[in-house]
């Protein structure tokens, strides 16, 4: 279906007629007993239903069509296979340099791309998942009827405007804040009492806004953006992992996996903590799930080939693709370059005080990796840097970084001598990635 009127000026006839065509495609194709469709208007975005009279209204009149909605499966059309990420209309885009923000894309894009939904289909305008699982796709069954739960579970609450004034629903108005928490460096403590207030502002209602920083952090968890946190020795001997995660000590130095707290009662007498906590906390991002989430968008899937298929190719030293180093590794592993999907990653750490106080001896130790299928202006941007660990202080880990870096190289050694079976949402098939 011609589509190109949604480009055109709202004051000219053929916007007004392309509005028309998609009001009576929306009807034809979109059963809905009261007769009501939602409106794809500016204003509703997909989250509120109207007659088909007040949806024509909205988009001919000041308000007009969301210009990112060119798959218009709420209303009858087939969702093109794989997940949309390009931009999501209820995540908040924070400019750090003029703290403007602004809304943009989908929300169920976003929810798409966390639970590993590779196709929307439309029956009666009901949102039907087809999941990663089974014979299909090749991922794990288990995991994906647990994923498929979360999906409709976050997908309902992100359908749910918060109060009838507004058309922010529970995840995006999450998410907004807490990008305004990062960006603005927001205290913990200052963020739950913004937390509370805001809820008392709000009218009463059965599913309302996290009461703390805590719970913000545990629904963002649920949506793919959270961590691991491994204990480590005091010493930086060994992490309290795998094998060893029930350990009490360390097995070379024998010092105590937890923090020495004593409390002393009323008497004086010590009392034991009422919850142990580890003296270090090494924290792990898991890099194989974020990898995949490269190639399941429709965005950045082909850039991830631009090293092969849009890299200019005249001896000119523009990328690590033409440097020697590459060339070279490809000569040697012929069976991962012939596959321009293979990732190759840059690995780099340094230390730095997180206290910005220079009299202060602390040292953190983030761990970063860089994508190098990127073309080089999307690469190096602080936005494609993909964060593996953070290494606590207070000093440096110095020669036993080995033992923090180990959950990533055990993902790096998986992905190198087995691979993972990732779907490509650029070319809609199946592939076992490698890096």
């Amino acid at each position: 279906m011609d589509k190109t009127w949604m480009t055109k000026s709202r004051g000219t006839r053929e916007y007004r007629d392309g509005c028309r065509s998609f009001v009576d495609f929306a009807v034809s194709n979109c059963r809905i007993p009261n007769g009501n469709i939602h409106c794809p208007c500016k204003s509703c975005r997909n989250n509120q239903r109207h007659s088909p009279g007040v949806v024509l209204a909205h988009l001919t009149g000041g308000k007009g069509m969301m210009t990112t909605y060119t798959t218009w499966f709420w209303h009858g059309e087939k969702h093109v296979r794989g997940p949309v990420a390009g931009s999501y209309s209820n995540r908040p885009v924070v400019d750090a340099a003029s703290g403007s923000t602004e809304q943009s894309g989908d929300m169920h894009s976003m929810l798409r791309d966390a639970f590993s939904m590779h196709e929307v289909r439309e029956d009666n305008c009901e949102p039907e998942v087809v999941v990663q699982g089974g014979e299909e796709i090749g991922g794990n069954e288990e995991s994906a009827e647990g994923n498929t739960q979360k999906y409709y579970d976050k997908l309902k609450k992100s359908e749910k405007p918060l109060h009838g004034g507004t058309k922010h629903s529970k995840p995006s108005a999450i998410v907004h804040l807490y990008n305004l928490k990062c960006v603005g460096g927001i205290s913990n403590k200052i963020f739950s009492d913004l937390l509370d207030f805001i809820i008392q502002l709000l009218p009463a209602c059965d599913d309302t806004l996290p009461a703390n920083t805590y719970e913000a952090k545990k629904f963002l968890s649920d949506m793919g953006l959270g961590y691991e946190k491994i204990p480590a020795c005091r010493n930086n001997c060994m992490l309290f992992w795998k094998d060893n995660q029930e350990l009490e000590s360390c097995i070379v130095c024998g010092e105590s996996k937890w923090k020495d707290e004593i409390h002393l009662d009323e008497d004086g007498q010590p009392i034991s903590s009422r919850k142990k906590r580890p003296v270090k906390v090494l924290r792990w991002f898991p890099l194989i799930p974020r990898l995949q989430r490269l190639f399941m968008s429709e965005h950045t899937a082909p850039h991830m080939r631009w090293h092969v298929e849009g890299r200019t190719k005249d001896g000119v030293l523009r990328h690590p693709a033409d440097g020697e180093a590459w060339k070279s590794f490809d000569l040697l592993h012929p069976e991962f370059s012939a596959d321009s999907r293979n990732v190759r990653l840059g690995l780099t750490s340094d230390g730095f005080n997180p206290f910005g106080n220079m009299s202060t001896s602390y040292s953190t130790w983030p761990v970063m990796l860089v994508p190098y299928n990127l073309p080089p202006w999307m690469c190096m941007k602080q936005t494609s840097f993909i964060l593996s660990l953070i290494i606590p202080g207070p000093s440096s880990p110095g020669m036993d970084i080995d033992v923090y870096l180990q959950p990533l190289i055990d993902e790096l050694q998986e992905l190198w001598n087995v691979g993972i079976r990732t779907f490509d949402a650029s070319k809609k098939n199946n592939f076992v990635m490698r890096a």
